[in-house]
């Protein structure tokens, strides 16, 4: 059974920096392009960062660029989001995807939400 589990998430002023773990378990992160996506309230969820399988090339959200860096930990099998310099507009639910050819697998979320 594949499961993504990502963790913290929480409230925090603009600003400021939080970390979000995914740790992967039923798979093997190194073989699947690993992502970080978002969702607002009334928006359609979107592309925040991904890391393409074996790790050759990542993509940032234009809006991220600069402030967020992916990463993998092949040996905990856990992919990371370090989210700097936040703003109010970064507030969403983050979920965790990893994705091969015809298979897609999603976390259950975690809540980002940041003050002004």
């Amino acid at each position: 059974q594949v499961q993504l589990v990502e963790s913290g998430g929480g409230l925090v002023q603009a600003g400021g920096s939080l970390r979000l773990s995914c740790v992967a378990s039923g798979i093997i992160i190194g073989v699947y392009s690993m992502g970080w996506y978002r969702q607002a309230p009334g928006k359609q969820r979107e592309l925040v960062a991904v890391l393409t399988n074996g790790g050759s090339s990542t993509n940032y959200a234009d809006s991220v660029k600069g402030r967020f860096t992916i990463s993998r930990d092949y040996g905990k099998n856990t992919v990371y989001l370090q989210m700097n310099s936040l703003k109010p507009e970064d507030t969403a639910v983050y979920y965790c995807n990893a994705a091969q050819v015809g298979t897609d697998y999603w976390g259950q979320g975690t809540q980002v939400t940041v003050s002004s």
